[in-house]
């Protein structure tokens, strides 16, 4: 018996499916699942999301009804979503998804009866809904014919391709006015991406700065791409040393430091200017912190250096090195000096081939350009008093002053 009033047997039919339900799952809540078998397994799992897309609609359905009565009201609510959020205990986000839903099926009736069905997921449906939702002027229409035709895909394609077929589905229904229809559908996603497009980082006082963006997608799949290639782990493993990343993929950690890496090498040369000058990062440390001391050194941004990485820094990295006496005087305030030319770089890369640590084979595509003698000690900047070594030694050749062979 069910301890709802409105769940008697002559009640309404919705009524008595709920209660009908929650005393079998009841009945379930210690049924092992260790005794079903491989098939029976792979029966039940997408039978079950069809049970599961059948009962999101029947929950659409009633949450609908909901907004028709206006129980939202009923309590103050702002809204469909924050009625249901605040009675069912979900996020507002979850509620405002799932009144999204409730409204996409009610407008969509051979949607909605496709979700009751088991045939169509949640995820699809919201896909579908929008494609058709697209369709307006000349081709308001042809809305039918693309629900039937989408619904019918969702069979075969995930909610990512339907979203794919969505916006091509006029290549089904008028062929004609396809590419302008995509084209015009991308132009309004990417015109709105770029509205939502953010960037914020702080720092936290310890050493970190923490972020959060939100980038369109193809900005978005272009670093990532340029990331993935410095943290690759065949990359990785060729610095490093063998043994030395055992993941197949890159993890957070090495996409961090290629993060890194990836601002540290950018051509500065291409950044257009700021205040009236090139929108570099200068690095400003006294003579002594270059040659090896100890005296922190600091960006233009105001942020404190260890040594070692200033020293780095001013070796390759695409920085500016402001290098100063003992009394604050400006020694050295250039970067075509220090650094060496494509040219050069070019050169040098012909003839080692890889990293000039005797135990490394990094290739030089990804080896930094080192001075064999220091700059600030009189080195020049040319293709003879070089090396390339691999990030790993080029940093350990500044932290521990390690001397490396030149080219034989």
């Amino acid at each position: 018996m069910s301890k709802h009033p409105g769940d008697r047997s002559d009640g309404h039919p919705v009524a008595r499916f709920v209660a009908l339900l929650e005393a079998e799952l009841a009945a379930l809540v210690d049924a092992p699942t260790w005794s079903l078998d491989a098939a029976a397994t792979a029966d039940l799992v997408p039978r079950l999301a069809g049970l599961v897309a059948g009962v999101q609609e029947l929950e659409a359905r009633v949450v609908g009804h909901a907004g028709v009565l206006d129980l939202s009201g009923s309590i103050g609510a702002r809204s469909l979503a924050a009625w249901l959020a605040r009675t069912t205990r979900v996020t507002g986000a979850e509620a405002a998804r799932k009144a999204r839903l409730a409204g996409d099926l009610t407008a969509h009736e051979t949607l909605r009866v496709a979700m009751a069905s088991g045939r169509v997921h949640g995820e699809q449906a919201k896909v579908i809904a929008a494609a058709v939702g697209d369709l307006d002027g000349e081709h308001l229409a042809w809305r039918g014919k693309a629900e039937a035709h989408l619904v019918d895909e969702a069979t075969h394609h995930d909610a990512h391709d339907l979203k794919t077929l969505g916006r091509r589905i006029l290549e089904t229904i008028d062929p004609d006015k396809a590419d302008e229809h995509e084209a015009r559908l991308l132009e309004a996603e990417e015109a709105q991406a770029r509205k939502r497009t953010r960037f914020v980082i702080w720092d936290d006082g310890e050493g970190l700065a923490h972020g959060r963006f939100t980038l369109p997608a193809a900005q978005a799949s272009m670093l990532r791409k340029a990331l993935t290639a410095i943290a690759a782990p065949k990359h990785v493993r060729a610095t490093d040393g063998a043994g030395s990343y055992d993941h197949e993929r890159p993890t957070p950690e090495r996409l961090g430091q290629a993060l890194c890496e990836y601002v540290e090498r950018y051509p500065t040369d291409q950044l257009p200017a700021m205040g009236g000058t090139n929108a570099t990062v200068v690095v400003t440390m006294t003579l002594d912190t270059l040659n090896g001391g100890l005296e922190a050194a600091h960006l233009d941004t105001g942020l404190a250096l260890a040594p070692d990485q200033a020293r780095r820094m001013a070796c390759e990295a695409g920085l500016i090195p402001a290098v100063l006496d003992g009394a604050g005087h400006v020694l050295d305030l250039g970067r075509k000096r220090r650094f060496h030319t494509p040219a050069q770089r070019l050169a040098i890369t012909l003839e080692q081939q890889h990293c000039q640590h005797p135990t490394c084979t990094t290739p030089a595509a990804y080896c930094h350009t080192h001075h064999t003698t220091p700059w600030s000690q009189g080195g020049t900047t040319n293709t003879r008093d070089a090396v390339l070594l691999c990030p790993f030694h080029h940093h350990r050749a500044h932290a521990s002053g390690e001397a490396y062979p030149l080219r034989t």
